[in-house]
């Protein structure tokens, strides 16, 4: 399998590192500290991530065997093929919400996004940039299903928030207790200036903006986004301004 190997690791925080690829990108959560340290990770790359995420693992004091949970916002590529490599290698539990599931466990092949003539050739070049899909991807061993409203046992209670627009399963993950919030690709920061903005590739570009808004409306210090760089600090007014210039979904 071809590697796809990471472009960069930024720690956020002791808790929060940032793994970036050439197309998008993955976090790794830490709770505890020394040996008994649990890790969740974020997403996972397109497929051929999985060794380089266990070399970030590795290189962050852990073995990949810590990851205890591999939580996927949505099943596009380069969220989720690197995510059955990675289970492998650590053990890890996949989860990902109820409708985006099946496509995670390749039981059929996810929809399509309805393009913008003007993101005609971004998607095109994003593309060009993953690596060739497998005849036979790795898939995972199962896939844990979750809905709107769950709280995962990780991070003091970690909620998962429907979001979904960019696919019909699109989820963020609000850790209440630190102020982060994972959101995927329902919202983004602009490789050109940084600023906040709705996530594009969307399926249903009305319901993308209701989730962006619902989104912007929770309370968090500290914004992770799927693609651009996330808001560290102040990031709930950042969110809200943003989705304020979209107007009504």
């Amino acid at each position: 399998m071809t590697t796809y190997e990471l472009t960069d690791t930024i720690d956020l925080s002791p808790r929060l590192r940032l793994l970036r690829f050439p197309v998008g990108q993955a976090y790794l959560w830490r709770d505890g500290t020394g040996p008994g340290a649990e890790l969740t990770l974020i997403d996972a790359g397109a497929a051929g991530a999985g060794q380089p995420v266990a070399r970030a693992v590795r290189d962050w004091g852990h073995a990949p065997g810590d990851v205890r949970r591999i939580v996927l916002t949505h099943f596009h590529e380069d969220h989720a093929g690197g995510a059955g490599e990675f289970a492998r290698l650590s053990g890890a539990e996949v989860y990902a919400h109820r409708l985006d599931a099946p496509y995670v466990r390749g039981e059929a092949a996810g929809p399509e996004p309805v393009l913008e003539e003007w993101e005609r050739p971004i998607h095109a070049q994003a593309l060009a940039q993953l690596p060739p899909r497998p005849v036979r991807p790795e898939l995972p061993p199962s896939v844990r299903e979750v809905v709107d409203g769950d709280v995962l046992d990780f991070a003091g209670g970690a909620r998962v928030v429907g979001a979904p627009g960019h696919t019909d399963g699109s989820i963020g993950i609000e850790l209440v207790r630190h102020g982060v919030l994972f959101t995927g690709d329902a919202v983004a920061a602009s490789p050109v200036d940084g600023q906040v903005m709705l996530g594009v590739f969307n399926r249903h570009s009305a319901q993308a903006v209701a989730s962006f808004q619902r989104l912007a409306a929770l309370d968090c210090d500290v914004a992770c986004f799927g693609h651009g760089d996330p808001v560290v600090g102040g990031a709930a007014a950042a969110l809200r301004a943003a989705a304020a210039s979209y107007g009504s979904a």
